[in-house]
């Protein structure tokens, strides 16, 4: 906590405001988003974001202990839904062929089959809660203010969001805004999302 010689740096009623603003979206969109999801497609926006990462790898595949990064979560957390999600047949898990002291996850053909039915209304879903809410350039700024805050929070989520395809731009700790406002949070644009046709916009030809 910030200090001086007088003690803490109290907020200033803009800086109360916005921290007001910020820990209710924090608390309240993630349940929003978990609600659609699971009302519609019987996943958890966490089981969702499992399935998005692994759907991105050409195999399918990836290391628990990285999912687990990739996907915004603890290992322990992850080893939770893991179960969950082979009790469906969605994933599988096996000892890592180059080192067996790792795990693997592989997302199977239905998990596919699941996250392309789940993604429409997903997107859906992330549009109509935040992207159509943002003017024009909001987009960028939150981004950029998002992960200035990620960048002492917890630096290893910028590099968890490199490896999804977020790239670096002058001026931004993460992400360019290629297509516009925060285009990327389903998939589209300079931040990550599913590898999938009704997700992702098709490159050109």
């Amino acid at each position: 906590m910030n200090t001086s010689d007088d003690g803490p740096l109290w907020l200033n009623d803009e800086e109360h405001a916005t921290w007001l603003v910020l820990s209710a979206t924090m608390m309240k969109l993630p349940a929003a988003l978990d609600a659609q999801l699971t009302r519609d497609a019987g996943l958890t926006f966490f089981e969702y974001m499992t399935l998005a990462v692994l759907s991105e790898r050409a195999d399918r595949t990836a290391r628990m202990s990285e999912l687990a990064g990739l996907a915004n979560g603890s290992l322990s957390r992850l080893s939770h839904v893991a179960s969950r999600l082979e009790s469906r047949g969605l994933l599988v898990r096996s000892p890592d062929p180059t080192d067996r002291r790792f795990t693997v996850a592989r997302m199977t053909d239905a998990g596919w089959d699941a996250i392309e039915a789940a993604a429409p209304g997903h997107v859906r879903a992330v549009r109509e809660l935040v992207v159509d809410r943002l003017g024009p350039g909001h987009g960028r700024v939150l981004r950029e203010a998002f992960c200035s805050i990620l960048a002492v929070v917890d630096p290893s989520t910028l590099q968890a969001l490199s490896a999804r395809g977020v790239e670096e731009a002058p001026g931004a700790a993460c992400g360019t805004d290629r297509e516009g406002a925060l285009d990327g949070a389903v998939g589209k644009g300079g931040c990550p999302g599913p590898a999938l046709p009704s997700v992702r916009a098709a490159p050109a030809d």
